[in-house]
């Protein structure tokens, strides 16, 4: 057997007009990120790291910015549609670790839906999907509130 590891980073801008969707969650919040997509950070960044791991080009190139088939699409498909890239491989999923850096609004009351929901999409058990969250200090460009980001290391096994 063989093991690899694989990371994801992914960060979109904070704008009026659009749903904040996290982790395949809808949460209330004054303002959205802004992307082709549904914007989901923490897919997306848990995406690039399934991709990585594999040695397999990134979500920039898999669903490109500027095809109007992937326009709207959610972190669920994402992560469906990366998961059967990854087994063409010959890949199987062991575990996930990620972080959501936000100043606001608080991740704390949708980590387990959020952890539920990447579960299902990806086939596993939610014991192996982890999700924290922290804000940074009102430092930077998330802590000023003006976008979120999220990171991801996975682990997968041939």
């Amino acid at each position: 057997m063989k093991i690899r590891v694989g990371i994801g980073y992914d960060v979109h801008k904070l704008v009026e007009g659009r749903d904040l969707i996290i982790g395949e969650v809808k949460i209330p919040y004054e303002k959205g990120l802004e992307g082709h997509s549904d914007a989901d950070v923490l897919c997306h960044a848990i995406a690039d790291a399934l991709l990585g791991a594999c040695s397999l080009p990134d979500i920039g190139v898999q669903f490109p910015d500027n095809d109007d088939k992937y326009l709207g699409m959610s972190g669920d498909k994402i992560l469906k549609l990366t998961k059967e890239l990854i087994e063409k491989e010959g890949a199987k999923i062991v575990n996930i670790d990620s972080t959501i850096v936000a100043q606001a609004p608080k991740m704390a009351p949708y980590i387990s839906q959020m952890k539920n929901n990447i579960a299902v999409s990806l086939g596993l058990d939610p014991k192996e999907v982890n999700i924290k969250a922290t804000t940074e200090e009102k430092l930077g460009f998330t802590g000023a509130g003006l976008g979120i980001s999220a990171q991801a290391v996975c682990l997968i096994e041939f």
